[in-house]
């Protein structure tokens, strides 16, 4: 009885290429420090200088009152988030992995 239970996990994974799923989860992580390397020393810098915050995006800022508003920030997790979109974008049609998706099983 103990075997069908583990045929059965090996065909699930087979099936719904949790490897494959697994994989990606690992490079996605690795793509997603590279690029936030690439987002933060290098492309943040220039912006913040256009902004006026000499050397980090992330310190620029507004005073309103006794409030400061840390907008540079925001600036930068969109630009990261805007740079790892295209990285995968790019990466899934320069590699052509939207071709090896398995097509949807139609129901009879």
């Amino acid at each position: 009885m103990e075997l069908r239970r583990v045929e059965g996990f090996i065909n699930f994974i087979k099936e719904q290429g949790v490897v494959g799923l697994a994989v990606g989860f690992i490079l996605g992580g690795a793509v997603s420090k590279v690029v936030s390397a690439l987002v933060t020393d290098i492309i943040n810098p220039f912006i913040g200088l256009g902004l006026g915050a000499v050397g980090d995006i992330k310190s620029a800022s507004f005073s309103v009152g006794s409030a400061t508003i840390l907008y540079g920030d925001m600036i930068g997790v969109v630009i990261d988030f805007l740079v790892i979109a295209l990285v995968v974008y790019f990466g899934v049609k320069i590699f052509r992995f939207d071709k090896h998706d398995k097509k949807p099983v139609k129901a009879k």
